[in-house]
């Protein structure tokens, strides 16, 4: 299979969806397991994707389609995998805070978080302090990651930290920020777990705190 996956790579890196969609077809046809294919196919080219991401040789425009790419492949792997298959290497509850409706961000990282092989539940725009916490525990998430564009939200965005570290029923949940407005001496000031400064560190940081926990 490795001549497959290295064309799995190389079809999600320059974004074309139909190749990718046929080779995983073709790869499961072959005896290939769902597994193999995202670990060694989809997620190693979206790692790629990341790391020319965070040198600037890709772009978002680039990331997005590459990330539409490996979008492609996993809706035909998904129903294939088991709810543990998939939830292994983490769960990642994602939104962009109360007042907030910009999403391109919260979009990009949720991308590349799912291009890492984690499973993603992206709560949208506009999202409710609580509704965090409550996706959280309903998940059984690992990480909670809070975007913010404008800086009138963020105060709602500290919001969102004191109550996930406030709850009596806090489960244990790390909390990552980020957005144009963001630093890490807010990060440190709301009592947040971490910061991104971009896409590709933040979703670093993430796969850093998992691999780590293990």
């Amino acid at each position: 299979m490795a001549m497959t996956m290295t064309e799995f790579s190389e079809a999600v890196i320059s974004g074309d969806s139909e190749k990718v969609k046929s080779l995983v077809q073709d790869a499961l046809d072959k005896g290939a397991s769902a597994e193999e294919i995202i670990e060694s196919g989809l997620v190693a080219g979206m790692d790629v994707v990341g790391e020319r991401f965070k040198s600037n040789e890709m772009y978002i425009p680039e990331v997005m389609v590459a990330a539409r790419a490996m979008h492609a492949g996993l809706d035909i792997l998904k129903p294939l995998l088991t709810e543990s298959e998939m939830s292994k290497k983490g769960t990642i509850v994602i939104g962009t805070v109360k007042g907030d409706v910009h999403d391109i961000g919260k979009n990009l990282v949720a991308m590349m978080l799912e291009g890492a092989g984690f499973v993603v539940h992206d709560l949208g725009i506009d999202v409710p302090k609580e509704k965090f916490l409550e996706a959280a525990r309903a998940h059984c998430a690992d990480v909670i990651a809070v975007s913010s564009l404008l800086t009138t939200t963020m105060d709602s965005m500290a919001e969102v930290v004191q109550t996930v570290k406030t709850s009596d029923n806090n489960p244990g949940v790390m909390v990552i920020i980020g957005g144009a407005p963001i630093s890490q001496e807010f990060a440190d000031e709301i009592g947040a777990d971490g910061y991104g400064e971009n896409a590709g560190v933040g979703v670093d940081i993430i796969k850093k705190w998992l691999e780590d926990r293990k």
